[in-house]
């Protein structure tokens, strides 16, 4: 088989620090001229040895015979071509590829710009030689795309799956399934928390006390009073001096505003939607309510009263929220498990260090006393239905070839430090994520976690649009907070009409 890798980058990737693959769950309408329908959609089972094994499920064996197959060259001889979602892992994925094309594979890479991959998507869907395997965010996604989702069930890496509650499934079959699992909440430096609790007055004597929203707004407070005696408890430590406010900027500009109108914005969805009976949290309802919003309001007055950055120049760009965790000026950070592999990162010049680092709730002041981390993901591989059947076949092989062979693993976990929903993940491959640890860590203390809610939003990116603008003008004083509950309530309902037009 020729070798072939074609590396195109539709736009420069985005540091690890920008939440590529969570933030940016933006939709589209298939193009009107798609790749030609000259494959039978019917599920077909996988025509390898390492299916069949996987599928009664022996993990080591089903591991050691995927690679036993690949260095044998029965690698099937059908196209690839997977279009990327998350920028920051193009290298990654363009490495693994050359290895398997070396094996005699037949794979193409093509990583979308931050948050163009809906547009890439209709694009390249376009074209005769259209994705294989692409991604699906959510159940809006699955819709969207059903025509092109082919039913996973049965394969051989659907069979790995370990939590199939990830799974997206539409149209009485499952349209993508999950292939990695992320966790967010607030990533504190316990060091310099610590050296807090140790203060006359100190509002709690060990950060373990942080258990619900008034505690975490009363050390946050007073920490941000009290930044030049904190600074004198650090001294000779790796943070002298270093301290300037409690939390880190909560930036309004497109890099740092998705914290916001995504993640934080998810609580309030969260619990409406559990107070409504929702089965499934993530697939939202028609209208909301705006039920939890004064608590969000209350969340984020928190954010900006208590941070060092001026709330009239959030929007424009200035501040780098995870350089101020990684250089010891901040205590708090809202955000997610990808920043574990930044922030500990040597060559990017922060002193903080794995042992720094930790991880608590968002606490929204709602049902704190059972609330875990946010945990969820975006990020689902669906493959075309439309694509010749041998480049179907191909496409499963070489999915389960990725989560099987000590190569893919050790690119998955180690190198674009993703925590993989598979069975296959021990060991060795076992997550070496310390935040996303963390949340098997509440969930074994019998917390609830925070399911993704906010991947129902309608219309994304213009929903978001709306809420940070409104959020803005709140913030620097030029609005008001009932213009935010417009944008986040109408809104919805206006969004979500759009989006589910007939």
């Amino acid at each position: 088989m020729k070798k072939r890798v074609l590396s195109i980058v539709l736009g420069t990737a985005m540091a690890a620090s920008v939440l590529a693959g969570c933030g940016s769950t933006d939709s589209a309408e298939p193009a009107a001229t798609a790749a030609p329908a000259d494959a039978d959609t019917a599920a077909t089972e996988a025509a390898t040895d390492a299916a069949t094994t996987a599928a009664e499920g022996n993990t080591e064996t089903a591991t050691t015979e995927a690679a036993a197959d690949a260095e044998a060259g029965d690698i099937p001889g059908g196209r690839v071509y997977l279009l990327n979602f998350k920028p920051e892992t193009d290298d990654a994925w363009q490495d693994l590829a050359s290895t398997y094309n070396g094996m005699g594979g037949n794979v193409t890479v093509v990583t979308a710009a931050d948050g163009q991959y809906a547009t890439t998507l209709q694009s390249e869907m376009a074209k005769s030689e259209a994705p294989t395997i692409f991604n699906i965010g959510n159940s809006t996604d699955a819709q969207t795309w059903d025509d092109y989702t082919y039913d996973l069930k049965g394969s051989a890496v659907y069979d790995h799956v370990s939590d199939h509650s990830l799974d997206v499934l539409y149209n009485g079959k499952t349209a993508a399934i999950a292939n990695c699992y992320e966790a967010y909440g607030i990533i504190y430096n316990k060091t310099i928390l610590d050296a807090y609790c140790t203060l006359d007055g100190a509002k709690v004597a060990s950060a373990d006390e942080i258990q619900d929203f008034d505690t975490l707004k009363a050390v946050a407070d007073d920490i941000n009073s009290r930044v030049d005696e904190l600074n004198e408890a650090l001294a000779g430590t790796a943070f002298d001096g270093t301290v300037t406010e409690a939390f880190a900027s909560a930036g309004l500009d497109d890099s740092s505003s998705w914290r916001f109108s995504g993640h934080l914005a998810n609580f309030p969805l969260y619990y409406e939607f559990k107070d409504d009976g929702l089965e499934d949290l993530t697939a939202g309802e028609p209208e909301i309510k705006g039920t939890y919003l004064d608590q969000y309001q209350k969340v984020w007055d928190m954010y900006v009263a208590d941070s060092a950055a001026d709330p009239a120049t959030l929007a424009g760009g200035t501040y780098n929220a995870e350089e101020e965790l990684g250089l010891g000026e901040a205590v708090f950070y809202q955000n997610g498990d990808w920043e574990f592999s930044a922030l500990t990162n040597p060559e990017n010049g922060y002193i903080v260090t794995a042992d720094d680092l930790d991880m608590m709730p968002i606490y929204f002041g709602v049902d704190d006393e059972n609330e875990g981390l946010a945990v969820g993901t975006e990020n689902h591989w669906a493959v075309n239905s439309k694509a010749a059947q041998e480049d179907i076949d191909a496409s499963l092989y070489f999915l389960n070839w990725a989560i099987t062979s000590d190569e893919g693993r050790d690119a998955i976990v180690n190198t674009m430090g993703l925590s993989a929903p598979f069975d296959t993940f021990t060991g060795d491959f076992a997550p070496a994520n310390a935040f996303g640890a963390k949340a098997a860590v509440y969930t074994e203390a019998g917390k609830t976690s925070t399911a993704w809610s906010f991947n129902a939003t309608p219309n994304v990116d213009d929903w978001r649009a709306d809420v940070v603008s409104a959020l803005t003008a709140y913030t620097d004083g030029s609005g008001d907070w009932d213009a935010v509950k417009d944008a986040f309530v109408t809104g919805w309902a206006d969004q979500w009409r759009l989006a589910h037009a007939e």
